[in-house]
């Protein structure tokens, strides 16, 4: 549905459609039939993805609803079975990022996209220090000089909230928040247009969870970087979604402008979910 005031703006609907909006701007990212297959599995079956600059979008479901999966196809991390992926950023923002080939797709990851995972092995070396972690990072640019690795290295750790005392110590020997922390500013080190978070504080306990997300909306809020946010926890959606994506079975089933999906949902299954956490 179109606004006639203004031609260039899309008003979008509660529940299937977003809620209402109106967006002026051109969103980031545009993924559209997402799918998915493992073998005779669908884990995601035609998953339209869209995603404002500035914007946390959450998804939330179940496991096994697909969420997952849809942010390894938007970090490129798995080859999909269809769709198309954009991201609006210069010279790619006619590029089906899917169609790319594997050398393409990792700079693609590095200069565009970060990612923080639930399982911080996946995104860190454990036995390198905190500050050496953000420096990998960094290196793939070129860059070789220690004393600017070390300097912008310790900038993206101050900037996730990283005690500057610890940076040298590795991630094997923090605890689980100061291992997202530097997993947090591993992925901002280059200034990514997109950051992809898997469940970043599953497993925290809750004031330590606070910190995190806090930590995660002031950066939104400075660097005004676009974040999905994949959680099956209702409150942390709440804490830091604009708009949420609910999944099941590998399909959305409703979405929309976040309060209104959590306090007035209509699809039965999101009405179980809010109820569950209620």
């Amino acid at each position: 549905m179109t606004d006639t005031s203004n031609p260039g703006a899309v008003v979008k609907s509660h529940p299937m459609l977003d809620a209402p909006i109106i967006n002026r701007v051109p969103p980031l990212v545009v993924a559209r039939n997402l799918t998915k297959y493992y073998g005779s599995i669908k884990a995601v079956d035609g998953v339209d993805v869209i995603a404002y600059p500035g914007e946390i979008l959450g998804i939330v479901g179940e496991s096994g609803s697909g969420k997952s999966t849809v942010l390894r196809l938007l970090n490129l991390e798995e080859p999909a079975n269809g769709g198309v992926y954009h991201l609006q950023i210069n010279s790619l923002a006619n590029t089906n990022l899917f169609d790319l080939d594997r050398f393409d797709k990792r700079d693609v990851r590095v200069h565009h996209i970060g990612i923080v995972y639930q399982n911080p092995h996946l995104g860190l070396r454990m036995r390198y220090s905190a500050s050496g972690n953000v420096a990998e990072r960094l290196l793939i640019t070129g860059e070789r000089t220690f004393g600017t690795l070390r300097s912008k290295s310790n900038a993206s750790l101050q900037a996730s909230e990283f005690p500057i005392d610890r940076v040298d110590d590795p991630p094997s020997v923090l605890s689980g928040g100061m291992q997202q922390r530097v997993q947090l500013a591993k992925a901002i080190a280059l200034q990514p247009e997109l950051l992809l978070l898997d469940e970043p504080t599953t497993g925290l306990d809750v004031s330590i969870q606070a910190t995190v997300l806090d930590t995660l909306k002031r950066i939104q809020r400075l660097r005004t970087i676009t974040m999905i946010l994949v959680s099956h926890d209702l409150g942390v959606i709440r804490t830091l979604a604009d708009r949420v994506m609910v999944m099941r079975n590998g399909r959305v089933v409703e979405q929309g402008l976040t309060d209104q999906i959590l306090e007035d949902p209509q699809d039965p299954y999101t009405q179980q979910l809010v109820h569950a956490k209620l």
